[in-house]
């Protein structure tokens, strides 16, 4: 048994396709069925069932396959460290962002480490936050800019801004012209939320419940702009951060401060407890630390 046999058994219990992992991993069909086939006759028990038209794991293959990617995990560690012994300033960095944490991060943040770091890259994935927890979870990203709540026995996260959500209003409606009020005056309007997929939907709902109402959300949408156009289109109300309210530019919109209770945006940095993270990465975390979004 050696890496390769490894490699190959987990990219093809990962796509259950040999046809696929072959692609992906630019090796013959046959090469990668060998080493398959090699890896179940030296372990004495079958890893695939290959009867069905989608291959899947058999009991000691979901153990195999665990098991290989601690494996294939440990020999990417060892790389990683050696890459910062021998070359200490550059690296490569997977980051996850969400759109709107965009607009505070750039360019300022980035690109003042970009400046101290010209050698060290950074790719940057965007996605809502709790696409991103998954990534960062799976490890196709190294960390991720979100917000909470996040599962804190899974994730370190390190606390970067909060700020206060607030009502936006059409400036006809009854409530407009208002400077606060408490979230229990809501309990009667139409809600319009970023869907299901965005944390900030879940922060909306359970405030609602505390507050003591279950709220009626007639619109979801993954786009903020829209949500903009049709609370001024008098279709109803939305909660968002206070920094956005200024992205909508739009004057038959009005921000109503929440005096009760108030409704934090916290925003956070996480990556993976127990995982290793490269030179580049740390350097990353160090220097959003340091500098105010």
């Amino acid at each position: 048994m050696d890496i390769q046999h490894l490699k190959y058994f987990v990219e093809v219990g990962k796509q259950k396709n040999f046809t696929k992992a072959s692609q992906i991993l630019h090796v013959s069909q046959p090469s990668i069925s060998k080493m398959v086939k090699n890896l179940e006759d030296e372990l004495k028990v079958k890893l695939l069932d290959r009867s069905e038209r989608e291959i899947e794991l058999t009991d000691a293959g979901v153990i195999v396959y665990e098991q290989a990617l601690k494996v294939l995990q440990s020999v990417e560690d060892i790389y990683s460290y050696v890459d910062e012994l021998v070359d200490v300033k550059r690296g490569n960095i997977n980051m996850g962002l969400m759109p709107t944490i965009g607009v505070l991060l750039f360019p300022t943040i980035l690109a003042g480490f970009k400046k101290q770091y010209p050698q060290i890259d950074i790719s940057m994935t965007e996605g809502s936050a709790k696409q991103l927890e998954h990534r960062v979870k799976q490890g196709s990203i190294d960390l991720a800019i979100t917000v909470r709540p996040v599962n804190s026995e899974l994730f370190e996260s390190i606390p970067l801004l909060s700020e206060e959500l607030v009502v936006i209003v059409d400036s006809e409606h009854r409530l407009a012209g208002k400077e606060s009020l408490c979230l229990s005056e809501l309990k009667d309007e139409s809600f319009i939320l970023l869907t299901e997929d965005y944390v900030l939907h879940d922060v909306v709902e359970q405030a609602c419940r505390e507050s003591g109402f279950e709220p009626h959300v007639a619109y979801q949408s993954s786009l903020w702009d829209i949500i903009g156009e049709m609370v001024a289109a008098q279709l109803g109300i939305s909660l968002i951060p206070r920094s956005m309210v200024s992205r909508f530019n739009n004057r038959k919109l009005q921000a109503i401060s929440i005096s009760e209770p108030q409704v934090a945006w916290d925003v956070v940095l996480i990556y993976r407890k127990n995982k290793y993270l490269s030179y580049a990465a740390r350097e990353l975390i160090e220097y959003i630390q340091s500098h105010q979004l």
